[in-house]
């Protein structure tokens, strides 16, 4: 290009445009580089600290929506189990399930430390929703997003991935025990030395007898947990 063309070129950008020269014939505008740690908004940073957690997290609902449940498995950055989290949700969506099941991995990182976590989900929608690229829409995983991003946001490092069902199956069990047992009504943790919990007895299976008050029927030996279908029949 000419010299008077490119001075005419020039005069043509705006004045506080930035640009660098790749030769000395054809400028282009330059582009700024966001420093931003993915923890506080967007890009995972590619190298992690010396210690940091690694969670498997999967989330699911039976009928979706249905009864639901989430499974977390804790490591620490060398694969040593650290701890285990699942919970039973009541009725609810897969995706509401899978959201509990990051936001439960989160207040594990902050609570327990290294606050540097790398969270492997089966859940595309769940990955590409946190990393900014889909729409949240629904007003339900609008709020438990806005949850999660408050709690990355006091992460000293995050990282989010997406992993096939079979790179995740040991959360995919611990979910579907907990939508088996329907109940934890808390976050059960299990360190890695821990023995086995005791298992529960599945009220999904159960038999209990009630009696019907102001139109209401009343449970006499026993509960089901929130969100269970029942079939009702009169007893002589």
């Amino acid at each position: 290009m000419p010299r008077s063309y490119r001075r005419a070129w020039l005069r043509g950008l705006p004045p506080d445009a930035n640009y660098f020269v790749v030769n000395s014939n054809m400028p282009y505008p330059r582009r700024s580089i966001n420093k931003t740690l993915f923890a506080h908004e967007d890009s995972p940073r590619d190298n992690p600290p010396d210690h940091y957690l690694i969670a498997h997290s999967d989330g699911g609902a039976r009928g979706n929506p249905g009864p639901a449940g989430y499974g977390v498995v804790i490591q620490d950055q060398a694969g040593h189990k650290v701890a285990q989290l699942s919970e039973y949700l009541g009725h609810q969506t897969n995706n509401f399930a899978e959201y509990q099941g990051l936001i439960a991995a989160l207040e594990y990182a902050i609570q327990h430390g290294p606050k540097a976590l790398k969270l492997i989900s089966d859940s595309e929608l769940l990955v590409r929703q946190i990393k900014g690229i889909y729409k949240v829409k629904n007003p339900v995983l609008q709020d438990l997003h806005a949850r999660a991003k408050e709690l990355i946001a006091r992460l000293e490092w995050f990282s989010i991935g997406h992993a096939l069902r079979e790179h995740n199956q040991e959360a995919d069990r611990l979910a579907n025990e907990a939508m088996d047992k329907g109940m934890g009504r808390g976050v059960a943790r299990v360190g890695a030395g821990d023995p086995p919990a005791r298992p529960a007895v599945n009220p999904l299976q159960a038999e209990l007898e009630g009696i019907v008050r102001n139109e209401v029927v009343e449970l006499l030996n026993g509960k089901f947990p929130e969100g269970t279908r029942v079939q009702v029949r009169a007893k002589k």
